[in-house]
């Protein structure tokens, strides 16, 4: 009988190994918003496949994908006015507006997939209606934010976006903002009631815990990547388990680096030559939070101002109503500032350790086209919590000092490659993908918008490195039934939008 159970036990062991070397094994690094999605992508589009999550850190989603180190900002260019820049000439470019306006509805959809599917179900909403609002004040930004208002309300997609210079109309939106404030000073708001505040940390488990109940799905917390090497059938990685101090390596048919700040470093290890001239300059955030509950009652919206010349994309400033976890809060800010770490949970040596031959010009030459950008962090660093203070009140005038709290945000890793037209280096925002030429390996480097359009990134990603079976026509039959816009245009297709929009409202709970 021993024996017997022997001989069928070791036999299930082989048919098991069989079955795992014929599928595909597919690695994810980083148990963030991105390797969630694309998890989740990978196991409805092929159900057979074998995933592996490995995760540095000993919780899921707790570096950028986490609710306090974001801005929580679905980001849809309703209120983000570095999105719509003015040419030189007078008109208003939002063609990076629309692009990411279309993602971030993509993004809902699949969202609104799963929690039809019951894949996400949260104690609390994941993404809740909140007002994307924008507001300038002096006479050439007034002009301007008109000029985007009439530019904008032409294509459906924005179409319900109000504008106004009425004192009265301001305060009837945001009263906080207003009381105050002289009546008589040139102002200028626009209003999107459609805006949302989204729990990218929440999204994030739901959808990692859903992995978990699937079959061939191993989510591995407390493992570090020491080592990527490619080989003639995918790659070799070694791997750390932290807690028992012990290495290891695998095989994979497929890696994907979702890691955020920490894809830098992974990515040089990979020694591929598309990752040569791609560098990391790491920038810290914080914000100012509120610990008045009699002030957090008071607003509820996400305003968006200008950011200042010469700073980064991430530091436009806005006073924001946040969902955390069913808890309403309020913070303003971001307020950038030097740091030498790639991660809230990194090391002093990350930047520096980051620094080899191949990049080492491309990131000296883009300082030096960046002086602004230099200055105005060095700046930052300086500035007392009276100076934040300060500038928190040209947004609400009777803001108290006592009210406010500074906490500190998560890292964003602003991205450097070279200049292939100029020569040397240049700053890339937003987000990018590097692919090796077998396509066995996939690197996201970058941040915003990136976790609101991260359902459009991993699906780039799959067309890029899956293309025989993207195009198929099994794959595409799946997309089309969790992204029902996809593969047409939300930006010219009124009617589908109107469609699309109706559904996920629904399906999410965002009526007002």
């Amino acid at each position: 009988m021993f024996i017997k159970f022997g001989i069928t036990f070791k036999i299930k062991q082989l048919q098991i190994f069989k079955q795992m070397k014929q599928d595909k094994t597919i690695t994810l690094i980083g148990a963030g918003i991105m390797s969630a999605t694309l998890g989740v992508l990978l196991k409805e589009l092929d159900p057979s496949v074998n995933l592996i999550i490995y995760e540095r850190l000993t919780k899921i989603g707790a570096e950028s994908s986490a609710a306090w180190n974001n801005a929580g900002t679905g980001h849809s260019g309703f209120c983000e006015l570095n999105y719509t820049p003015q040419k030189k000439e007078g008109s208003i470019d939002i063609s990076k507006a629309l692009h990411i306006a279309q993602q971030f509805e993509v993004s809902k959809q699949l969202w609104a997939y799963l929690k039809k599917n019951h894949f996400l179900d949260p104690k609390f909403p994941f993404i809740n209606d909140i007002d994307h609002m924008s507001l300038v004040w002096g006479e050439e930004n007034c002009r301007f934010l008109e000029k985007r208002h009439q530019t904008m309300v032409q294509y459906p997609i924005f179409e319900d976006m109000r504008f106004t210079k009425d004192f009265s109309t301001m305060k009837s939106w945001v009263p906080l903002m207003m009381n105050g404030r002289n009546p008589k000073q040139p102002l200028a708001m626009t209003r999107m009631a459609i805006g949302t505040d989204v729990n990218f940390g929440a999204i994030t488990r739901g959808m990692i815990n859903h992995l978990q109940s699937c079959k061939n799905v191993s989510v591995l917390l407390g493992y570090e990547i020491k080592d990527l090497k490619e080989t003639e059938n995918g790659w070799e990685i070694t791997v750390e388990d932290l807690e028992k101090e012990l290495s290891y390596t695998s095989n994979s048919d497929f890696v994907f680096i979702g890691a955020g700040g920490g894809a830098i470093p992974l990515l040089e290890k990979t020694n591929i030559p598309e990752a040569e001239g791609y560098a990391g300059f790491p920038i810290s955030g914080q914000w100012l939070k509120c610990i008045n509950p009699e002030v957090i009652k008071q607003h509820e919206a996400k305003v968006y101002g200008k950011a200042d010349v010469g700073s980064p994309p991430m530091s436009v400033p806005h006073l924001d109503t946040r969902m955390m976890d069913g808890k309403r809060a309020l913070l303003f800010g971001p307020y950038a500032a030097l740091t030498l770490k790639f991660l809230k949970e990194g090391s002093v040596l990350d930047f520096p350790m980051s620094i080899e031959i191949h990049n080492i010009w491309p990131l000296v030459s883009a300082g030096w086209k960046n002086l602004p950008l230099t200055k105005y962090l060095f700046d930052q660093v300086f500035q007392s919590k009276e100076d934040r203070f300060q500038f928190l009140k040209k947004y609400y005038p009777e803001a108290k000092i006592e009210d406010w709290e500074l906490v500190e945000a998560g890292k964003r890793v602003q991205i450097i490659k070279k200049d292939r037209k100029e020569g040397g280096g240049k700053l890339q925002f937003g987000t990018e993908i590097v692919t090796n030429k077998s396509k066995t390996l996939a690197a996201l480097l970058g941040a915003s918008p990136g976790a609101s359009t991260s359902v459009s990134i991993m699906l780039a990603v799959l067309e890029r490195c899956f293309s025989e079976k993207f195009n198929s026509s099994i794959w595409q039959q799946k997309i089309k039934k969790m992204i029902p816009s996809y593969g047409e245009s939300l930006i010219t297709n009124g009617e589908l939008l109107k469609k699309v929009r109706t559904e996920t409202t629904h399906i999410l709970k965002l009526e007002d």
